[in-house]
């Protein structure tokens, strides 16, 4: 039988977030006795806390969690410098491709099945181990920490700004980002007014009007190209924004900052 043990001398430190740790258990033995220390979690934002406290090695992460799931959970743990570089394995209950994809492209290290077998038990304590062996490759130095922990709608609010700024040619509905990045949709208003003092759609505009302008400065996209790029749905009603925002036409504003000088 091949070796399934964690890193030789290290007793890591698993965090697990699941909202059903006893279908875990015969897997949270078998860690145990390898040598890691675990702390649970069984519901999202304690989840959250916990990694923010105590800076696990690891995070084992179920996806289907209410009242928030995995993946949004995942995308404000990347949003904390000090849980931003811990390895991540999302623990599903479908083997939907897409659903794997997603949880990869949110930066998850990898994605397995709740294992029910023992031969999947070890399959998971492999692909752990392993993902041990490459954080542990390099002497890590642990994130500066400040007394205070991240306020957690500032986590929401980072989350959802580059949910959004991804995402420019067709944002998703309010409802929809507020649930990606783990509330709903009057909170995030909330928040965006709070901390920045304009709704969610305000923002939108803004962040499109000032991608519009990066894009002009930057490259030799058509007008019409970069207008959809960033999510309107003409050419004239990007223009008029644009001339309100700046004062001037995005062709009047591409040929001043060629030639040099400051937009007015």
């Amino acid at each position: 039988m091949p070796d399934t043990a964690l890193p030789a001398g290290i007793a890591a430190h698993i965090l697990v977030i699941d909202d059903r740790p006893e279908e875990l258990r015969p897997l949270l033995e078998l860690l145990k006795a390898k040598g890691a220390r675990l702390s649970l979690a069984d519901d999202p934002w304690q989840g959250l806390q916990r990694a923010l406290a105590l800076y696990p090695d690891l995070i084992l992460l179920d996806v289907h969690m209410p009242p928030m799931s995995g993946f949004a959970l995942c995308r404000l743990l990347r949003e904390a410098p000090a849980t931003r570089h811990i390895p991540i394995i999302f623990l599903g209950s479908t083997v939907d491709s897409e659903e794997r994809l997603q949880g990869l492209l949110l930066g998850g290290v990898d994605y397995v099945l709740k294992p029910r077998l023992p031969a999947e038990r070890l399959e998971v304590l492999a692909r752990i181990g392993i993902h041990l062996r490459l954080t542990w490759r390099e002497p890590r130095s642990q994130p500066l920490k400040s007394a205070t922990p991240p306020d957690p709608e500032q986590l929401i609010l980072h989350a959802a700004m580059r949910l959004i700024g991804r995402s420019l040619e067709q944002v998703p509905s309010l409802a929809e980002v507020a649930k990606q990045v783990g509330t709903y949709d009057k909170k995030l208003t909330r928040i965006f007014r709070r901390h920045l003092g304009m709704t969610v759609f305000a923002w939108i505009r803004e962040e499109r009007l000032h991608k519009s302008q990066e894009l002009l400065a930057d490259s030799g996209m058509g007008i019409q190209d970069i207008a959809a790029l960033v999510g309107f749905g003409s050419a004239c009603n990007f223009t008029t924004a644009f001339r309100r925002r700046t004062g001037l036409t995005p062709s009047e504003y591409r040929k001043r900052m060629r030639n040099g000088q400051q937009p007015t």
